[in-house]
């Protein structure tokens, strides 16, 4: 099986040619240092194929020159900007490895003894990171799990999209109907969103009528809203202190709001069926997805940010990948509080804790196990982080085995053991 988990590497020797590029929108800056010292100045190259070529010609030539076996790229974790080059020296046999900007921050008032940040500097100090050996393997996804990983971002973004469209669609609903959030509190509900669409206005809703108002709300809300609710909508509309002049444009813009929500929620159920069809053709999933709680969407998303479980050894790896890996700052007497370091992917912290909420619902696999933290004085916050940590480990350990999760198993195995 082959290892492409992200780890730290030793460069520092007599056969590697260092190459450090700080990446930019438009164009990027590279810069070479052979292990004797010798160096190329700081050279600016474009984000195409003509600037990729330039920076490889000129690797080739400074490598041919002091007679070196490898090279060694090393790039910043900038996110969209790196992706292409990334995958444009990967196809040519060259190890590229990241470093962590805040690293970056840190060391560059060792150049020169100046806090100055310069593209020509920049490159340089990345350059002192790698050979101090500072640098971890970029991990580029492959197959299934590159595509569960654009899928889940896809996924991501609409949501928020879907949510800054609700926020506005409750500021413009205060302006024109303020009284309809009182009567109606679920606005992404699909009464609230039906309401909007045909009868915006408080004077809408007094020109339908109570009794065609209540046959509506019953028809559309499948008889969980009855005669009391729709009374209370007319009776507001009748008093509401909304704004007369100038609705128009307030009508027209909720209007536009409630068809790009149902654009998102027809691409979100687009996206999701595609992550559980593309689930079914990775075995271990079923692993997985025998933890009660854990719904298929959340675990195509988890498999898209770790990339493949099996990539992994050791727990603490990917504990670190998803940035639940814990610190302290002690010092003498004092010995501080532990938290995580949240360096790792964020999407990942945050589908983790999702599922956390999930398992540790009443009747959950993790409820018992998240009271016994409230019982001994953890607040819920940092509760579910150790419940989303005691997650990660069961996940690792289920696909490591290629194992089933049972409930209460050390329950179970301790009265076979004693049968």
């Amino acid at each position: 099986m082959k290892i492409i988990k992200a780890k730290k590497h030793d460069f520092v020797n007599g056969r590697t040619l260092l190459v450090a590029v700080d990446l930019g929108k438009t164009s990027n800056m590279g810069y070479c240092r052979c292990p004797n010292r010798v160096e190329v100045k700081p050279f600016e190259f474009s984000n195409n194929r003509r600037g990729f070529q330039k920076l490889s010609d000129c690797i080739w030539k400074v490598k041919a020159a002091n007679h070196l076996e490898e090279v060694v790229v090393g790039i910043e974790s900038t996110g969209a900007y790196g992706e292409p080059l990334v995958h444009y020296l990967s196809e040519r046999d060259v190890s590229v490895v990241q470093v962590n900007p805040l690293h970056t921050k840190r060391l560059k008032e060792l150049q020169g003894n100046s806090p100055g940040k310069t593209d020509r500097k920049d490159p340089k100090i990345i350059a002192d990171i790698m050979e101090l050996g500072h640098a971890l393997t970029v991990v580029i996804p492959e197959g299934i799990s590159a595509e569960l990983r654009r899928l889940t971002h896809a996924r991501e973004r609409a949501l928020e999209r879907r949510t800054v469209f609700y926020n506005q669609l409750q500021d413009l609903i205060f302006i024109l109907f303020p009284e309809f959030l009182q009567v109606i509190k679920k606005i992404k509900g699909r009464t609230a969103r039906y309401l909007l669409q045909h009868y915006p206005t408080p004077q809408d809703i007094v020109r339908c009528g109570l009794e065609e108002l209540v046959s509506v709300v019953r028809r559309v809300s499948c008889s969980r809203l009855g005669r009391a609710r729709a009374q209370a909508l007319y009776e507001a509309a009748l008093h509401s202190v909304g704004i007369h002049e100038g609705r128009r444009g307030i009508i027209l813009e909720i209007q536009e709001i409630l068809s790009g929500i149902e654009t998102c929620d027809g691409f979100i159920a687009e996206i999701e069926q595609e992550m559980t069809q593309l689930l079914k053709q990775i075995p271990y999933s079923r692993s997985i997805l025998s933890v009660k709680g854990i719904g298929e969407v959340t675990v195509a998303g988890l498999i898209g940010e770790v990339g493949d479980f099996g990539n992994f050894r050791t727990l603490s790896e990917i504990m670190k990948l998803a940035g639940l890996d814990l610190f302290e700052i002690s010092s003498g007497q004092h010995k501080g509080a532990r938290h995580i370091s949240k360096r790792g992917r964020s999407l990942l912290r945050k589908l983790l804790y999702f599922a956390a909420i999930n398992t540790v619902r009443q009747g959950g696999v993790m409820y018992e196990t998240y009271q016994r933290y409230l019982q001994r004085g953890m607040i819920k916050g940092k509760a579910l982080i150790a419940i989303a940590r005691k997650l990660l480990r069961i996940l690792f350990a289920l696909v490591r085995d290629h194992s089933q999760y049972i409930v209460n198993y050390p329950e179970i195995n301790n009265l076979k053991m004693a049968a």
